[in-house]
């Protein structure tokens, strides 16, 4: 069998197509895209069932609205992507964060995230390390699992025992005191 070439894929193309109805265009993009679409919906939203639901209700609207999409404007890809990431911000602004996560996930996550153990894991004389060690140990947890874990307000709450409000202000506090100690 013979070496297949592999030749530059015009999303473009395929996305106008759907506009005239191909849905072997649509199936083309999917089978190329939707994988790569779940991850990028999965490390919004953290679960995999909500990620291949996102992607699903993306490749509906990609087809729904393939003729607005405007090549002049970007790639067919990344408009493809927008779509994937918007869908999925979407359902984090309609559901409340801490339904999207389970509570196993997030545990696993942190533990896989010690706060302590990055902070140690930066050089001795590293600036950022310094001013994150001069943080009260609450302070320095919420910091690092909001930006080293990716965890939300709600989630660091939960994770952390304390009211949301008590996190935001933590973080809020925390990186003024970063920014001057950093200056």
């Amino acid at each position: 069998m013979a070496a297949r070439t592999e030749t530059a894929f015009d999303h473009g193309a395929a996305i106008m197509a759907c506009a005239g109805q191909d849905a072997d265009a649509l199936r083309e993009l999917y089978d190329r895209e939707a994988p790569s679409m779940i991850g990028v919906a999965l490390r919004i939203v953290r679960r995999k069932d909500l990620a291949e639901e996102i992607v699903h209700d993306a490749f509906v609207q990609i087809w729904r609205k393939a003729s607005q999409f405007d090549a002049t404007l970007g790639s067919g890809r990344s408009w493809m992507y927008a779509i994937v990431r918007n869908r999925a911000l979407s359902v984090i602004r309609d559901r409340s964060r801490e339904d999207l996560v389970d509570d196993a996930d997030l545990d696993g996550l942190v533990e896989q995230t010690d706060h302590d153990d990055l902070v140690s894991r930066l050089p001795d004389r590293d600036a950022l390390r310094v001013c994150l060690e001069r943080l009260e140990a609450p302070r320095r947890a919420s910091v690092v699992l909001a930006y080293a874990g990716g965890l939300s307000h709600g989630e660091i709450a939960g994770k952390l025992g304390v009211p949301l409000g008590t996190v935001k202000a933590w973080i809020r506090r925390s990186l003024i005191s970063l920014r001057q100690c950093m200056a």
